[in-house]
């Protein structure tokens, strides 16, 4: 504690908080890493990675105990015995909800790296330019090529495995080798591809899951056990990757258990100075110095500590000037798609435990394509044969039971559909001043939901999957929509956007807050528009560009 000054601190340990930490060290940068929750260390502390089901005292289901203690995880499947103790803890972080929002957090070293679905996606051109050319939001204040050169820089040290396309609405990447669908799933993916004139596509989910040994990380071995924590760094992590190279320096200190209350700001220069932190176990305040700070605390916590920063200047926080701290928040809705049986593979089965699903792609509202909604969707999914735990109709006691459960069942194909949704101001979170957390800290209120704009896109994200499942012959072919609320895609972004203009937006193109220019925000909080692609990639590539940036100028004295 002694040692309080550095070169730059970190705010966060998830995916963009390890990005930053490894960019700032391998530039030479004295870094301080902090994290609001406990330290998870790489194998060692994956107490439940070498399990077996049956060796979990409730088969890996959610307890009545459970239950009670997380009324919010308890809505969606984060809360299970397999991961148990992994997701924050409802009870001492709560927060306050005008309309309903599932917030879904990590708060330990690692946070959602260790938790994540692991979709890497690069979002198109169009997606930097929608809202300038739709007037929805604020324009972008950059484009794909400022930031292609930085997603394969990502994603030739993240390790990505797919297959090349050629396709604009998803570009290709930095790919290790693909993995491979199975068998029926090819079926459907020719069909699909035929039936459409090739302007439909089916492919291997595009992943952060490595096929090849990788930077000390061995490759993949399809146990899909990958939100436990892999011990062999098989897919990107905090863990696995960054925080590895970035201690390799000798220039990162890590600190768990630390909650950034606030940034200690100068209103002379205009600039940072610190942090003030916490104690998690003690309740003791401290305060750290440094030239530059990434703030990347995850999205609505990001945005929670420029709210509690400088109110004095501010009353509603560093970065409020323009009216939009807090506000345009977005997720990707989805719970919906189509489903049905496959025929003629009862010969065929596969090998291993997949960790990636299929991937279709946005076709609507792309070249000639007009619908009466704006953006798009695009589909994950994939197929696979019942297992002995299916209902077998008129079998349910004796040998003949028994014998039907020694054969996999049908095959089964189903697809869901992850929509984009619009930045719309008066989707926001704020203070709630009269609710606390454990430690007495104010806590976040929700004020969220999708409009009429999403509600017509669901319908199609139904109506053609199950087009695009009857046109490739599969049988019995139902909807659905399992209901979405706002934060269950757990990809919520905004809150803190990059703009052109200060008066409209948080962030200027290289991520630096407008009133701090040594303060940078590069998680999901930056975000200006949501794409229909998942955005994990996009914060990593985000991250290492503004280190570069920021690096130089600090050698050039401008921070």
């Amino acid at each position: 504690m002694a040692d309080n000054v550095y070169e730059a601190i970190v705010i966060g340990s998830g995916i963009s908080g390890g990005w930053a930490a490894k960019e700032l060290t391998e530039k030479g940068l004295k870094t301080l890493m902090l994290e609001r929750g406990r330290n998870i260390e790489h194998v060692k502390d994956y107490v439940n990675a070498g399990k077996d089901i049956w060796e979990f005292p409730h088969r890996g289901k959610r307890t009545q105990q459970m239950i009670k203690e997380h009324p919010v995880l308890k809505r969606d499947y984060p809360l299970d015995e397999t991961v148990y103790g992994m997701w924050v803890n409802d009870m001492e972080s709560p927060y306050s909800e005008v309309k309903r929002f599932d917030w879904y957090r990590g708060y330990h070293v690692g946070g959602r790296s260790l938790l994540w679905g692991r979709q890497s996606y690069r979002f198109n051109k169009w997606d930097f330019e929608a809202n300038a050319k739709e007037g929805v939001g604020v324009d972008w204040p950059i484009r794909y090529e400022d930031i292609a050169p930085w997603y394969s820089y990502a994603e030739k040290f993240a390790g990505i495995q797919g297959s090349k396309e050629g396709l604009e609405v998803l570009p290709d990447g930095e790919f290790m080798p693909a993995m491979q669908m199975n068998v029926v799933e090819k079926d459907v993916a020719a069909k699909i591809k035929a039936h459409y004139n090739g302007n439909r596509h089916m492919f291997i989910g595009r992943s952060a899951n490595i096929t090849q040994p990788h930077h000390n990380r061995t490759n993949c071995q399809y146990r899909n056990r990958c939100w436990r924590g892999c011990p062999f760094g098989g897919y990107f992590s905090t863990q696995s990757a960054t925080l590895p190279a970035a201690m390799a320096t000798g220039k990162l200190t890590l600190e768990a258990n630390k909650i950034v209350t606030k940034l200690l700001y100068d209103k002379d220069k205009k600039r940072a100075t610190g942090v003030e932190v916490l104690d998690a176990e003690t309740n003791k305040t401290y305060e750290y110095k440094a030239t530059i700070i990434f703030v990347c605390a995850s999205s609505f916590n990001s945005t929670w500590i420029l709210m509690n920063t400088a109110t004095d200047i501010w009353p509603d926080g560093l970065g409020s000037s323009s009216g939009e701290l807090g506000h345009n928040v977005m997720d990707h809705h989805f719970r919906c798609g189509a489903g049905g049986k496959v025929e003629g593979f009862d010969d065929k089965y596969y090998y291993g435990r997949r960790p990636t699903g299929v991937y279709i792609p946005r076709f609507r509202n792309i070249y000639d394509d007009k619908r009466d909604y704006l953006r798009g969707f695009g589909y994950q999914g994939g197929a696979s044969r019942e297992n002995w735990g299916r209902e077998i109709a008129e079998l349910n006691i004796g040998g003949e039971f028994k014998d039907a459960l020694c054969e996999p069942g049908e095959w089964r194909i189903g697809i869901t559909g992850f929509g984009e949704i619009l930045p719309y101001h008066e989707n926001r979170i704020s203070l709630d001043k009269e609710k606390k957390d454990k430690w007495g800290l104010p806590v976040l209120k929700m004020d969220v939901e999708i409009k009429d704009n999403e509600i017509k896109m669901r319908r199609d994200m139904m109506n053609d999957a199950a087009e695009m499942l009857e046109a490739a012959g599969v049988k019995d072919v139902k909807t659905h929509d399992n209901h979405y609320a706002p934060g269950m895609g757990i990809h919520e972004m905004g809150t803190a956007r990059m703009g052109r203009d200060r008066k409209t937006s948080v962030l200027n193109g290289n991520n630096q807050v407008w009133d701090a220019p040594n303060v940078f925000i590069t998680d999901g909080a930056c975000m200006t528009s949501a794409s229909s692609v998942n955005p994990s990639l996009t914060y990593m590539a985000l991250t290492a560009r503004a280190a570069d940036f920021a690096v130089k100028e600090l050698k050039k004295g401008n921070l």
